[in-house]
């Protein structure tokens, strides 16, 4: 849970210090200077690197942790991402724009162990129920976008270079708390004479890609995040747009968002998982979200709220239940690994939804809302055609034997 709060932190983190310090006319720093490029290009590479590092780590981290171990691997990746959050300080010291980029890139690849911390969480079963085990560590997840930026806000006084020292340090700390709170794995094949790269080519969570009865969920999958990603990266827009929000009136609305989404995730994930079963709960909550992406645009001042409270909690319910299926489904393929593809195809809907909501956003942020709504409906639609395909197709094996 710690690992994960403090993955999801590392994004949300510099929004509240690197904006201001970018966009600040007054700020004569060479990192925002670099090349006489326009601070908002440099700020936006920035902020990208991070989210497309963690894509790259998480496709072959999860997966290395089941052949060389939880710890180890978890290990040695909070260190790397400690000396990556120390690299990207000392940089703004020495006003290094591409040591800064290079230094966000390296520390979003060893952040990558989000896998690593999902696949212990599923591995408690059954001490403690798969779905309930990835719900706590949802709410952990959630509660990073509420604890990173505020972080980032109280911390920017003490200097921008201070703010990534000081998370430098706590990731350290999230270290030692590995090394006494995780128990080494006994139940690893022999490692001897496996060469690390080789194993990375072999056994990365791409190569899931290959397994035929994956392939439709990961569909469903990719476009139900692409959904959920539009309304992640242009409702605060939306606010600005429909009802001239200012950060303050937006960031109250990201807490709305973000403590439904943690009380959903510890109270409503499994009994509604108990109560119509773990792809039905998915398909008709994905079904649900999209109904409300699509209302949202016609929402006022008066209702805004409400539907901000829906949003929260329909999104935990989905997002609870399905990596927790695909533990239970694909187990055989490796824990880390399948927990590592999840991983990876969000990150890739968010750099396609980043990109193709913009264009669409040109008409009108509320249509970016909107085609949130229909890719939720698509992924919805997807997942029920699918259930139907297999159910016919266990009927029919059942009848032939």
């Amino acid at each position: 849970m710690l690992v994960s709060l403090l993955g999801t932190a590392g994004i949300a983190l510099p929004y509240p210090v690197l904006s201001p310090f970018f966009l600040d006319p007054a700020t004569s720093n060479g990192l925002v200077h670099f090349l006489d490029m326009p601070p908002k290009i440099l700020l936006g590479i920035l902020l990208a690197l991070y989210p497309l590092g963690i894509l790259l780590g998480s496709s072959f981290i999860g997966a290395l942790s089941d052949i060389y171990g939880r710890k180890p691997v978890l290990t040695i990746s909070l260190l790397a991402a400690a000396a990556g959050y120390a690299l990207t300080g000392y940089a703004v010291a020495i006003e290094s724009y591409p040591l800064f980029a290079l230094a966000r890139l390296i520390t979003g690849i060893c952040e990558g162990n989000i896998a690593i911390s999902r696949a212990i969480a599923l591995e408690l079963h059954p001490a403690i129920d798969r779905t309930r085990a990835i719900s706590l560590l949802y709410a952990t997840n959630y509660a990073g976008w509420l604890i990173g930026p505020l972080a980032g806000g109280y911390l920017m006084p003490l200097g921008v270079a201070n703010v990534f020292w000081i998370t430098g340090a706590v990731t350290v700390l999230a270290t030692v708390v590995v090394q006494f709170a995780i128990a080494s794995q006994d139940n690893l094949e022999s490692t001897a004479g496996k060469n690390l790269w080789r194993e990375i080519g072999r056994n990365n969570s791409i190569g899931l890609l290959k397994v035929a009865d994956m392939r439709p969920l990961l569909v469903y999958h990719l476009l139900f995040t692409l959904g959920l990603n539009c309304f992640y990266e242009f409702y605060p827009l939306w606010l600005v747009e429909r009802f001239d929000f200012d950060s303050i009136r937006i960031g109250w609305g990201t807490v709305v968002i973000t403590l439904a989404m943690i009380i959903s995730s510890i109270y409503a994930v499994g009994p509604m998982e108990n109560r119509f079963g773990a792809l039905s709960t998915v398909q008709r909550f994905s079904l649900l979200l999209g109904l409300i992406f699509l209302l949202l645009p016609l929402s006022g001042p008066i209702t805004l709220y409400a539907a901000f409270l829906a949003c929260g909690a329909v999104i935990a319910v989905a997002n609870g239940v399905f990596p927790a299926y695909m533990a239970n489904r694909f187990e055989e393929h490796g824990l880390g690994r399948v927990q590592g593809l999840l991983t990876t195809n969000f990150c890739a809907a968010n750099v396609i939804a980043a990109l193709g909501g913009s264009a669409i956003a040109l008409l009108g942020t509320g249509w970016s809302l909107a085609t949130g709504g229909l890719l939720c409906l698509l992924a919805s639609i997807w997942l029920y055609r699918h259930a139907r395909a297999e159910n016919r197709a266990q009927a029919g094996a059942q009848n032939s034997t």
